[in-house]
């Protein structure tokens, strides 16, 4: 087989992808879509859930509260069963969470946060390795963190207590599974262009008291390329993980980033 060909995820692969309505994570379903995998995406936002499904004939998509294990349960026998299996789950769902001092911060918020973006790994976890232990397709788990996994984030304790978290948990789990040849990685977006950075920015700029374009600044000298990564960016780090050539590749936090020096 010539090295390019490695570069290609396994025909017909079969992906869930949590958190895959809108933003990176539909960015990511989109991208194994188009190279022939089978794809489910869940999310809360119904109405977006369908919208991937009219915009890509063949996905499939359920509505849930990813931070409810019941509902996880649930959405997860039925992508199983419409799958018939499971290759690489994606566990990308998560919230921004709040913003502000810790002493200020609203509990209900903060346990808000650790539910969606850390107990949510552990659900969706819970019910797809028995499947994944079953694959034959160079079974793999992408586990999305953040640069505020590998960096202290200031004012953003929620959030980045939880990605922190979400890194020690792939850690473990890539010598825990891969005995059963699954590969565990984490993938560290750091700032990334879209709306959803624009409230993050927005949120911090109004709790240090400053205006919206000089935080956005602040932000970009803080990176060595000076530049915002994309969705696309990430898309791509995804589908490379999962291809052959990747096999040796596990228990690595991965920052597709340009290098965010500190926040």
């Amino acid at each position: 087989m010539r090295i390019v060909d490695l570069l290609a995820p396994p025909a017909n692969l079969k992906v869930v992808v949590t958190g895959g309505a809108a933003g990176i994570g539909a960015v990511i379903a989109r991208a194994f879509h188009e190279v022939g995998a089978q794809v489910y995406v869940c999310d809360i936002n119904a109405s977006a859930v369908e919208r991937m499904k009219l915009e890509f004939p063949g996905l499939h998509g359920g509505v849930v509260d990813v931070g409810i294990k019941q509902q996880v349960d649930r959405i997860m026998d039925e992508a199983i069963s419409l799958l018939g299996g499971l290759d690489v789950l994606v566990n990308n769902a998560g919230i921004a969470g709040p913003t502000g001092n810790i002493e200020a911060l609203d509990s209900d918020a903060w346990e808000q946060t650790v539910a969606t973006n850390l107990n949510s790994q552990y659900f969706f976890l819970s019910k797809a390795v028995p499947w994944l232990k079953k694959s034959r397709q160079n079974p793999h788990i992408i586990a999305m963190s953040s640069v505020a996994g590998r960096l202290g984030y200031p004012f953003r304790t929620p959030y980045a207590s939880t990605k922190w978290a979400i890194v020690g948990l792939m850690k473990s789990l890539a010598g825990e599974l891969g005995p059963d040849n699954i590969r565990v990685n984490a993938i560290l977006p750091g700032v990334v262009e879209g709306e959803r950075m624009d409230r993050v920015i927005d949120a911090r700029a109004q709790a240090l008291g400053i205006d919206f374009d000089s935080m956005r600044e602040q932000y970009l000298e803080k990176i060595s390329l000076r530049r915002m990564v994309t969705m696309e960016d990430v898309a791509a780090m995804a589908l490379f993980l999962s291809s052959r050539a990747a096999v040796n590749i596990t228990g690595q936090a991965i920052s597709v980033d340009g290098n965010v020096e500190y926040l």
